[in-house]
């Protein structure tokens, strides 16, 4: 699979999309896929069983391009670009996480993915939970890579309430967009502090990621999605939503060790509402694992899926 391909299922769009050429990644193939009313990028690697793999923001598919090498000699890797990142649509509305996990969903079945294992980091980790909550026969394993489970302490969430300081501006109507469209340090600060040693990151990653959410429908679509993260998850978690609800996908929850935003002390808590998840901490590293050691991802992956 090394030469790119296109395959386009409907040349309607709800959104302009990027323009901007795609960043090389050797042996990865492209096409473009229409499903819940939204013409989603693709980008897929390797052969095998399937694994979706969802990013987080301010990143898109390109996340995993460290990772993709380390697992397509045995999987079919599926790098979707989410709903108002990278090469997908990125429409007016639709950045609660009901609705993108409809999206997930609805891609999965246009790609006719019965059943798939799945890797998230962060924004896509918490998407996979919900997903597995919702729809626990489509996913085998979820690997949830620098987030926390559907089931915090609050007395140990509520005081490191603070790191998330930078959510503030970006949630904010108008500002958040202005932040990201005006500002690109901003973009490129977000992803240098989220590293142990921001030194893992080359300029033209960061310059691509900075581009890419200062376009107007993407700096709009994130300001969306901190929002409705702000309005509707952030309640549920305080009400305790999910309490009677119960994982039985079997999870691991890498966490980095010098995550300055999620530190691996929040993660307990989830004993009570199932059996298959555990906890894993690598040890010096922040709060992009795919980024500063996506060696341990993959091992992590590989006992994870096949143990």
């Amino acid at each position: 699979m090394t030469a790119a391909r296109t395959a386009t299922t409907d040349t309607a769009r709800t959104a302009t999309t990027a323009t901007r050429p795609l960043p090389p990644a050797p042996g990865v193939t492209h096409r473009f896929v229409t499903a819940d009313g939204i013409r989603f990028h693709v980008a897929e690697a390797g052969e095998g069983e399937p694994v979706l793999l969802l990013h987080s923001f301010p990143q898109h598919w390109y996340a995993w391009h460290h990772l993709l090498p380390l697992l397509a000699a045995d999987h079919r890797l599926i790098c979707p670009d989410l709903r108002g990142s990278g090469w997908s649509d990125a429409p007016p509305h639709g950045y609660d996480t009901d609705t993108r996990v409809t999206d997930v969903l609805a891609l999965m079945d246009t790609l006719d993915l019965d059943r798939v294992r799945l890797i998230g980091h962060e924004w896509g980790s918490w998407l996979g939970f919900m997903l597995c909550l919702r729809a626990p026969g489509r996913f085998s394993h979820h690997l949830a890579l620098n987030i926390t489970h559907p089931w915090p302490l609050h007395r140990r969430l509520l005081p490191n309430a603070w790191r998330y300081w930078h959510t503030a501006p970006l949630e904010t109507p108008l500002l958040g967009r202005r932040l990201l469209r005006h500002s690109p340090g901003f973009t490129r600060q977000l992803l240098r502090r989220g590293t142990a040693d921001p030194a893992v990151w080359s300029p033209e990653e960061l310059d691509e990621y900075a581009r890419s959410t200062a376009e107007p429908a993407h700096a709009r679509a994130a300001e969306q999605l901190h929002r409705a993260y702000a309005l509707h998850d952030i309640p549920r978690l305080v009400r305790g939503r999910y309490r009677r609800q119960r994982l039985t996908t079997p999870t691991v929850i890498l966490a980095g060790e010098r995550d300055a935003t999620l530190p691996p002390s929040v993660l307990a808590g989830a004993d009570r509402h199932t059996d298959r998840l555990r906890v894993q901490v690598i040890p010096g590293a922040g709060h992009l694992l795919h980024q500063e050691r996506p060696d341990l991802v993959a091992e992590a992956a590989g006992a994870l899926f096949h143990g």
